[in-house]
């Protein structure tokens, strides 16, 4: 008898079952298990063993899934390293790793079955057993020559792409035939053909591409990529904005995929990177595959199960749940915008990095790993500087391209010059009018969504706030109702104060649709679109308002941070950030970096082509730091200073940040157990301990919730520091008096 271990999508240890030899199951393989009365899950068998372990009664695994394990060496051990270091089970890496469908649970087995999936088959075609010798099938064609001229057409057809295209068994994919439905049908019932179900399998390699052009700058940055990659380091690629990293990454991903092997391309968001995946497929037509939230449950389940069963490569692009992705021969990793904070994992355990997974992938795959950004991590710039990570810098822009020139424009002495309307200085105004008269565009960016952020009575004070989260509701003037951002939230906008009963509500600040209207009126024969969530609601509505962009059929763009990531439009002269000030204001010490990043990203917009173009900066705080190293667009000079404040500070990147988050509907009960969770973390870890305080939405979707934070920094042992931190969870966990509040732990907290 063998006995199995096995990964439950739960947050729960391995459990054992016991084996049947005749089910062939391996390690990594996916099978059906009961656990509890009523309950039927997928699982992972982990570990095989002969050795009884010490349990009374062990239920059996009833059934592999599929053909193909789902879960590689390779792979174990990066999910192990997650678990680890993200302080979760391998049950919630499991939970976070595979696709819906490819793990399904139901309350019986039967249920469960039904709700299984495929991996994906394609239909193979052979002569029959009769016909598959020259001289049988020339003999057959000339017995029906005169008979059936029609069968004898579509047999030398069948023939013909088995001989070209047909593997050693002579089998051909169906796809290759050049016949209809109908006729293959009619050859199968004649006997003369069989069709079979196999797995989709793409075999690679060998491939020549026809990559783009490289200029000179971009060859020299090319050759020392791949001098780090000799050397096993991770390679940094700083290129300002319209630089051509894209064109670099292409070379890479040429020279991998023309070996046979795999890679992966890490995107932040997908649907704001069309451009990009268009390119792509372009150059490599037929291999990208891509994989986000998007895409229905189906179709990433099946697009796990392909790729679990493929041999190597595939040219994945994807986001960051992407990392788990089973992909084989993997030769290349490449983490594009590493800096942005979409790479983090923040709803649910694992809190992974992906882009720090990516680098940890790579040692352990066997894979070169490459992070590019115009504006990278401070993170990642740190272990440039030191060493650790290749430098690989391209200060130009690709071709004629010319970096734009940025104005700051100040908001207070524009106000009091006259020199301002409504929300626009006349610095931005001119510009807009400016360019539109020359056929060009403008891009407006304004980092809040909807008409107005709050309205306040101008009377008593009162602004309407969200009974289940702390914030303000955000008035939406196409729905005429107020919303909270949060949980869903939403009333009808009152004109009158619910507090003091007086019709005076006056809006409060600005979001993309005021701006849009206010710029619509001053400009009434432009032609304005809107770029947020709420306009792009899905991928189509995305893709039209882009295009239409794109294709000079708008005029001006208003959009939040969507407006900033991938995109080339060559038609843009002047960019407008309209309000800094709310960027900077960002309670965070992260907030001179990311807002830098941010500006700089957005002002990267401009100016693609021959023109150069101009980014006015709108502020009421001219002379901030930030504002002026973006300004002269000195990268360098924004990370030494804030390397040089995070160093006298302990933050990172010279410290690990661990936030450890408590959440309860009861306010006294998290109050006293933050405070003995605190008490517990100081005994072991002194001074480096930091709170309690309320979280920044101090209540979110009923909930109330507080922080701890804890910094361990360099050189210290982080594996020591877990270890001290779980004992705390533990101890928490065993008191009976916290039993209602939950505990959030965040490694590496953004």
């Amino acid at each position: 008898m063998l006995y199995a271990q096995v990964v439950l999508p739960l947050a729960q240890p391995m459990y054992t079952f016991s084996l049947d030899e005749k089910l062939a199951v391996r390690v990594g393989d996916a099978v059906v298990v009961q656990f509890g009365s009523s309950r039927f899950y997928t699982g992972i068998v982990w570990a095989i063993t002969d050795k009884k372990p010490d349990y009374p009664r062990l239920k059996p695994i009833l059934k592999r899934l599929y053909a193909t394990p789902l879960v590689s060496a390779e792979a174990q051990r990066l999910w192990e390293w997650i678990a680890e270091y993200y302080m979760s089970t391998l049950g919630e890496v499991m939970r976070m790793a595979l696709p819906s469908l490819a793990k399904p649970s139901a309350t019986s087995f039967v249920e469960l079955d039904e709700r299984s999936i495929e991996p994906p088959m394609e239909s193979y075609v052979s002569l029959s057993d009769e016909l598959c010798s020259e001289q049988a099938l020339l003999e057959y064609k000339e017995k029906h020559a005169r008979r059936a001229p029609k069968r004898v057409e579509l047999l030398d057809s069948v023939a013909d792409s088995i001989s070209r295209y047909g593997a050693d068994d002579g089998y051909v994919p169906r796809r290759m035939l050049s016949i209809s439905s109908e006729q293959l049908l009619a050859l199968r019932k004649q006997g003369v053909v069989r069709v079979e179900q196999r797995l989709v399998e793409r075999k690679y390699g060998g491939e020549r591409f026809l990559s783009p052009t490289l200029s000179e700058a971009q060859r020299v940055a090319l050759d020392a990529i791949h001098k780090a990659h000799e050397e096993n380091r991770v390679a940094l690629l700083h290129g300002v904005t319209g630089s051509g990293k894209t064109e670099i990454y292409m070379h890479l991903i040429a020279d991998t995929l023309s070996r046979g092997e795999s890679v992966l391309m890490l995107v932040p968001e997908i649907v704001v990177t069309s451009q990009l995946v268009e390119r792509l497929e372009r150059i490599f037509e037929g291999r990208v595959t891509t994989y986000h939230s998007r895409l229905t449950p189906l179709r990433r389940g099946k697009t796990y199960l392909r790729l679990a069963s493929a041999s190597g490569g595939e040219l994945v692009v994807g986001v960051r749940s992407s990392i788990f992705l089973p992909l084989n021969n993997l030769g290349l990793v490449v983490v594009d915008e590493e800096h942005d904070a979409n790479y983090k994992q923040s709803d649910m355990s694992p809190r992974y990095n992906s882009r720090d997974m990516a680098v940890v992938m790579g040692k352990m795959y066997g894979a070169k790993v490459v992070l590019g950004s115009a504006t990278p991590s401070l993170e990642s710039y740190l272990n440039a500087l030191s060493g650790k990570y290749a430098y690989v810098e391209l200060k130009e822009r690709w071709g004629e391209g010319v970096l734009p020139e940025v104005v700051v424009s100040d908001t207070i002495r524009a106000v009091k010059r006259g020199e301002r309307k409504t929300h626009f200085n006349f610095d931005l105004l001119r510009d807009v009018e400016r360019a539109l008269s020359s056929g060009d565009q403008a891009i407006l960016f304004q980092n809040r969504r909807g008409y107005a952020p709050y309205i306040q009575c101008r009377t008593c004070g009162y602004s309407p706030r969200c009974p289940h989260c702390n914030v303000t509701l955000t008035q939406h003037k196409s729905t005429a109702r107020m919303e909270c951002h949060y949980c869903g939230y939403n009333i009808p906008t009152p004109t009158v104060c619910p507090n003091c009963e007086i019709q005076d509500m006056a809006l409060m600040g600005f979001g993309t649709e005021k701006a849009v209207e206010e710029i619509s009126r001053l400009f009434p024969e432009a032609r304005v679109e809107r770029l947020d969530s709420d306009t792009s609601t899905s991928e189509s509505a995305f893709k039209r308002i882009v295009s239409s962009f794109q294709n000079r059929e708008s005029d001006i763009l208003v959009g939040t941070q969507i407006v900033t990531k991938g995109f080339d439009f060559g038609g843009v002269a002047t960019v407008g950030i309209l309000n800094a000030d709310n960027l900077l204001s960002t309670p965070d010490f992260r907030a001179s970096e990311r807002t830098f990043q941010l500006m700089m990203q957005v002002a990267g917009r401009a100016g693609r082509r021959n023109d150069r173009g101009r980014v006015i900066i709108q502020t009421s705080q001219p002379k901030h730091p930030v504002i002026q190293y973006v300004a002269s667009g000195d990268y360098h000079g924004m990370a030494r200073a804030e390397l040089n404040e995070r160093k006298n500070f302990g933050y990172p990147p010279f410290s690990h940040l661990v936030r450890l988050q408590l959440r309860s509907e009861n306010y006294e009960l998290l109050h006293h157990a933050s405070h003995y969770v605190a008490g517990l973390m100081r005994k072991k870890f002194g001074g480096r301990v930091m709170g309690p305080v309320s979280s920044a939405l101090e209540i979110l979707r009923g909930e109330h919730r507080s922080e701890i934070l804890l910094k361990i920094e360099l050189g210290a042992s982080m594996q020591r520091a877990r270890d001290l931190l779980a004992d705390v969870i533990r101890l928490t966990a065993e008191n009976k008096d916290y039993k209602g509040v939950k505990l959030v732990v965040d490694v590496d907290a953004c």
